[in-house]
């Protein structure tokens, strides 16, 4: 049996954007939930929101969904890192906050908003832990807590079950997002043991999808891949850039201080300022202060 890789734009909401089951099981294991605060249903919105803005483009996401309480929940698989992507999130999820009410409607009916992403590249590489929880909470006393919106990053790159113990269902469910992908031979036993999971495997078998959706599936990595190209190559003009003006910021202050060295010995000598300010360049009042 081949199978596809479930990171792909593709695979990844044809499991998540088609099965109500196993987003809201992902959701379950994955969000920051209280006891009691399970999603125990779930019902998919549109996952174009067209901006105010009609100059702006539209914001896609991969997977937005509501449950009955209203509180409203966006999944997003990143396959490349930029700093930009952490301002996307935000927007999305503030957009999808301030859209609940109509204008002169009561605050208090707004609902919390969830926005999980799964980024398949390292972004925090000084901290040890892949998963990054940002909300609204006062400074310098952490347990008051604006309720709003709620943002969740998982570095995959990081993920490895063997050095935590999380529950059991994200250690499922990051395994399969992790391990899953055009060369596995044989599914480890452990996912397929799960109804939840097993589903998802059987998803992404390569037999389930069309020859022009295989087509679009492999643009899509070609189309990662040139991305990746770019943005290496963008970053390393950019390092190397950096790195020249330092060696000229470097250049420019060890001669600045040979200069006021030089100045400094003729003036011992008793050479008169303005035949210093000659010679070396500096200004009649730096050479006073020397």
């Amino acid at each position: 049996m081949k199978y596809l890789n479930p990171k792909a734009d593709l695979t990844f909401k044809h499991v998540f954007g088609e099965h109500p089951d196993l987003v809201m099981s992902l959701l379950n294991a994955l969000l920051p939930l209280a006891p009691g605060e399970e999603i125990t249903d779930i019902e998919y919105l549109p996952s174009e929101m067209v901006p105010e803005n009609p100059l702006r483009k539209n914001s896609i996401v991969d997977v937005r969904c509501r449950d009955k309480s209203g509180r409203q929940f966006i999944v997003e698989m990143q396959m490349i890192w930029s700093p930009e992507f952490k301002q996307r999130v935000l927007f999305n999820a503030s957009k999808a906050y301030v859209r609940q009410i109509e204008s002169g409607e009561n605050y208090h009916l707004l609902q919390p908003v969830y926005s999980l992403n799964l980024v398949n590249d390292i972004f925090e590489s000084e901290l040890e832990g892949y998963y990054h929880h940002y909300r609204l909470v006062h400074v310098e006393n952490s347990n008051k807590v604006i309720d709003g919106l709620q943002l969740i990053f998982v570095e995959l790159p990081k993920f490895h079950p063997h050095n935590y113990s999380e529950k059991k269902m994200q250690v499922l469910w990051l395994r399969y997002l992790t391990e899953i992908n055009e060369k596995t031979v044989e599914v480890p036993e452990e996912l397929l043991a799960n109804p939840e999971v097993k589903k998802a495997v059987k998803a992404v078998e390569e037999s389930a999808f069309t020859p022009a959706q295989l087509l679009g599936y492999e643009k899509f990595w070609d189309i990662i891949s040139v991305e990746k190209t770019l943005y290496y190559s963008a970053e390393q003009r950019g390092l190397q850039k950096g790195l020249q003006r330092g060696m000229e910021r470097g250049m420019e202050r060890g001669m600045e201080k040979e200069k006021r060295q030089i100045a400094q010995n003729m003036k011992s000598f008793g050479l008169a300022s303005d035949t210093i300010a000659k010679m070396t360049g500096l200004s009649l009042d730096e050479i006073d202060r020397l």
